[in-house]
C-alpha cells in the first residue's frame, strides 16, 4: 500500500511507502515530495511524525513564496546550464586569478573535467555524479596529483553554482576525495647552497637567498624590492612577477593588494642591500631585470640555475623549488610551529604543508611526552 496526502497547491505532499494496513498509525517514517525554488522535484524521507513532515513542507513553501521571481528565475537558469558553459563563465569571474592560474585551470578543465562532464546540466550534479567522475579518472589512470587538481577545480565550480542557487543539494556530501601523497622531496644541503651561490650571477644569488632564507616562490623572488623590508628582520611579500608574461601579478591564492610577511635572516637583508648598492633599482624599486626585459622570468632562472649547477658540480636532482624545501626544513628543524611555516610560505591549506614536511618535524611526540612529564 502507499499513503500520500496532497496539500495546498504548490506546497507538495507527504506520504508513507510502507505496506502496513493502517499506515496512519504505524511507526514507519514519513517522506515528503515538493518542487524547490528552481522548479526541480525533490523527495526527502525520515520524518518520524506527520507534523514534522508538515513543518518541513511549510518551511519550503514559505521560502518559495518569499523568494523574488527574478531570483527564482536566475536559479532555474543556472540549474539548466550545461557544465561547460557554466565553467567558462565561472572562470571569467575569477578576476583575482593571475594569468598562470588561469592557464592551469584551463588545462585541468580541458584535460580532465570537460571530456567527462561538459554536457551535464548543473542541477543534475549529485554526490553519485562526483563519485563516478573520480572513478572515471582512476579508470583512465590519471595520476594522483592530477586527480586532486581536477577534484579541487570541480569543487570550486560546483560549490559556486550551489551558492548561487543552481544546485540544491551538496554534491560533495559523503564523497571521499582523491588523495595525493607528495613524492619524497629533495632538500639541498647548506654546502650545496653555498657552492651554488659561489658560482652564480649576482641576480641568481639574490634569488637563492630569498627562496632559501625567506621561503619565497620563484615569481615572488623576481619581484625583489628593498622597500619590502618593513623591519630589519621582516620581509613583506606583496606581489609576484608572472613567470611567462613577465608582468606584475597578485600573490598566489590571494587577491590584489593582499600580502604576507616572512622572517628575514640577516644574510637575506645584506644580500638585498648589497645588490641595490651595486646594481641599483628601477623607478619602482625593483632589483632584478635583464638587458631585454624589466623583470626576470622562468626562462632566465632556468638558464642560470642549470649553468650554476653545472659549474658547482652538483649532479643531484635539485630544482629552484628545492630552495623552498630548504627553508621549510630549516624552520621545522628548529622547532618552529608548522602553522607558522605554512603562513610564511603562502600555503593555502596547512594540510598540504603537513603532508610534505611532517617527517621533518623532529620527534615531536617524544618531545611532547618529555615536556608533559616535566609538568607532572
Amino acid at each position: 500500500m502507499y499513503l500520500a496526502t496532497q496539500l495546498v497547491r504548490g506546497m507538495g505532499s507527504f506520504f508513507k511507502s510502507c505496506a502496513c494496513a493502517r499506515q496512519g498509525r504505524c511507526a514507519h517514517p514519513y517522506g515528503i515530495r515538493y518542487r524547490d525554488v528552481s522548479g526541480r522535484q525533490r523527495e526527502e524521507a525520515g520524518y518520524t511524525t506527520q507534523q514534522a513532515a508538515l513543518d518541513r513542507l511549510t518551511k519550503v513553501y514559505e521560502e518559495k513564496r518569499t523568494t523574488p521571481r527574478a531570483q527564482a528565475d536566475l536559479k532555474r537558469e543556472i540549474g539548466k546550464q550545461r557544465f561547460g558553459h557554466y565553467a567558462s563563465t565561472w572562470l571569467t569571474r575569477q578576476r583575482h586569478y593571475v594569468p598562470g592560474s588561469v592557464r592551469s585551470v584551463t588545462q585541468v578543465l580541458n584535460g580532465q573535467i570537460l571530456p567527462v562532464l561538459e554536457s551535464r546540466r548543473m542541477n543534475t550534479f549529485t554526490a553519485t555524479v562526483v563519485d563516478d567522475f573520480i572513478m572515471s579518472m582512476e579508470e583512465r589512470s590519471v595520476g594522483p596529483a592530477a586527480q586532486q587538481n581536477a577534484f579541487d577545480t570541480l569543487k570550486k565550480i560546483l560549490l559556486d553554482a550551489r551558492r548561487r542557487g543552481g544546485i540544491t543539494e551538496d554534491p560533495f556530501e559523503g564523497v571521499i576525495p582523491p588523495e595525493y601523497i607528495p613524492r619524497k622531496i629533495t632538500i639541498p644541503t647548506l654546502d650545496e647552497i653555498h657552492a651554488l651561490k659561489a658560482v652564480s650571477s649576482d641576480g641568481l644569488r639574490l634569488v637563492i637567498d630569498l627562496m632559501s632564507g625567506c621561503g619565497l616562490r620563484n615569481g615572488e623572488a623576481y619581484a625583489a624590492n628593498p622597500e619590502r623590508m618593513v623591519a630589519d628582520d621582516v620581509y613583506r611579500v606583496t606581489e609576484q612577477i608572472e613567470g611567462k608574461t613577465r608582468e606584475r601579478a597578485p600573490l598566489k591564492h590571494r587577491k590584489l593588494g593582499e600580502f604576507r610577511e616572512t622572517p628575514m635572516p640577516w644574510t637575506v637583508r645584506e644580500s638585498l642591500l648589497r645588490y641595490e648598492k651595486e646594481h641599483g633599482t628601477d623607478a619602482n624599486g625593483y632589483l632584478l631585470r635583464t638587458q631585454r626585459s624589466p623583470y626576470w622570468a622562468h626562462t632566465t632562472l632556468e638558464y642560470q640555475w642549470g649553468a650554476a649547477k653545472k659549474r658547482a658540480g652538483i649532479a643531484r636532482r635539485l630544482t629552484t623549488y628545492s630552495l623552498r624545501h630548504f627553508f621549510a626544513s630549516n624552520c621545522l628543524a628548529r622547532g618552529i610551529p608548522i602553522t607558522d611555516v605554512a603562513e610564511w610560505m603562502g600555503h593555502r591549506n596547512i594540510n598540504m604543508t603537513f603532508k610534505i614536511y611532517r617527517h621533518l618535524m623532529p620527534a615531536s611526540i617524544g618531545r611532547a611526552a618529555k615536556f608533559l612529564n616535566e609538568g607532572l
